[in-house]
C-alpha cells in the first residue's frame, strides 16, 4: 500500500485542503452534484485529519466549482484554444475536468501550495504551474492572450484588502482587454467575522478575510475601479440538499436579506480603447 502524502500547512495555503475536503466529499455522494475523479484521487491519498479541522464535509466549495464549471465551458466552447489563469488554485482539479485537448492553462499559487500541488498533478506543455502569489504581476508575462484570456480566482480575493483587489482588476483589465474574469465574494459582516476570530471547528481557526462586499454593491463598486469593466453577473450560492438548501437558498429571494450572501462574479472586459484620464 502507498504511504499517503502527509501536508505541512497552516494560515491561508491550509485552505486549499478545506475546499479539496467539501469538494471530494460531494463528489463521493451517490446523488453529488459534482463529479471529480481527481479530486477524489487526490483526497485519499492525502494523510490529514480533515474533519477534525473543518467538521464533516458540505456542498458550497463544490456549488462553487459547478458553477465556475459551467462558466467556463460556456467560454471554451467559442475559445476552444483559450488561455485560462486559475489564481490560488491550490488543489482544484478544474483544467483536467474541463480539459478539451486544445486549451492552455496557467496555475498561479504560493510556492508551498505548488509544490504539494505538483505531486499530484504535474505540469505539461499545456498545464503549467507558476509558484508565486496572485498579487506578484509576474505571471502576467507568462500568459498568451492572443486565443482569448479567462482568470479564475476561487476562494482568493477575500483574503486580501480592498485595495490590492482593486490593483489587481485595474492591472487586468489594463493588461488583457476583452477577457473574463470570475471569483467569489463573501458579504461584509462574514468579513467581520473572520477579523475577530471565527472558529470552523475547535481546532481550526478560518485565516482572516480583509475584503468583504455586499452583493449590492458588486456591480457599481467594479465598474468605479476601471472603464474596461462592462458586464457583470453575479450568481448567488444555491445549496443542494438539506438546511443548506431549505435556508440560504432561501434567503437568496429575500430583498433585504440578499445582499448579504456570497456569490459567484462574473466579468467580461471591454476591448475598447480607454479615454485617456489626463
Amino acid at each position: 500500500m502507498t504511504e499517503r502524502y502527509v501536508p505541512n500547512l497552516t494560515g491561508i495555503p491550509e485552505t486549499m485542503l478545506w475546499t479539496l475536503h467539501n469538494r471530494a466529499g460531494e463528489a463521493k455522494r451517490p446523488d453529488g452534484i459534482l463529479q471529480d475523479a481527481e479530486g477524489v484521487r487526490i483526497y485519499d491519498a492525502i494523510q490529514y485529519d480533515f474533519v477534525r479541522s473543518f467538521g464533516r464535509a458540505e456542498a458550497s466549495h463544490a456549488v462553487r466549482a459547478v458553477e465556475t464549471d459551467r462558466i467556463l465551458r460556456r467560454w471554451l466552447a467559442a475559445h476552444p484554444e483559450g488561455f485560462v489563469v486559475s489564481l490560488g488554485e491550490g488543489l482544484e482539479t478544474q483544467a483536467r475536468r474541463l480539459d478539451n485537448g486544445r486549451l492552455r492553462w496557467l496555475s498561479v499559487d504560493l510556492p508551498e501550495a505548488v509544490a504539494i500541488r505538483e505531486r499530484f498533478l504535474p505540469p505539461s506543455e499545456r498545464f503549467r504551474h507558476f509558484p508565486a502569489s496572485a498579487l506578484d504581476r509576474s505571471w502576467m508575462d507568462a500568459v498568451d492572450a492572443s486565443p482569448g484570456v479567462f482568470i479564475v480566482a476561487q476562494g482568493l480575493f477575500m483574503y486580501f484588502e480592498e485595495e490590492e483587489v482593486r490593483r489587481l482588476l485595474v492591472d487586468i483589465a489594463e493588461r488583457f482587454p476583452g477577457a473574463e474574469l470570475l471569483f467569489d465574494t463573501i458579504p461584509r459582516w462574514f468579513s467581520r467575522k473572520t477579523l475577530t476570530g471565527l472558529n470552523r471547528t475547535p481546532t481550526y481557526r478560518v485565516p482572516p478575510m480583509p475584503w468583504g462586499i455586499n452583493a449590492n454593491e458588486v456591480e457599481a463598486t467594479l465598474k468605479r475601479w476601471h472603464p474596461r469593466v462592462e458586464h457583470v453577473t453575479r450568481v448567488p450560492f444555491m445549496f443542494p440538499r438539506g438546511f443548506e438548501r431549505v435556508v440560504y437558498n432561501a434567503i437568496n429571494f429575500v430583498p433585504w436579506l440578499r445582499h448579504k450572501t456570497p456569490g459567484i462574479i462574473h466579468v467580461r472586459l471591454s476591448d475598447a480603447p480607454v479615454p485617456s484620464r489626463a
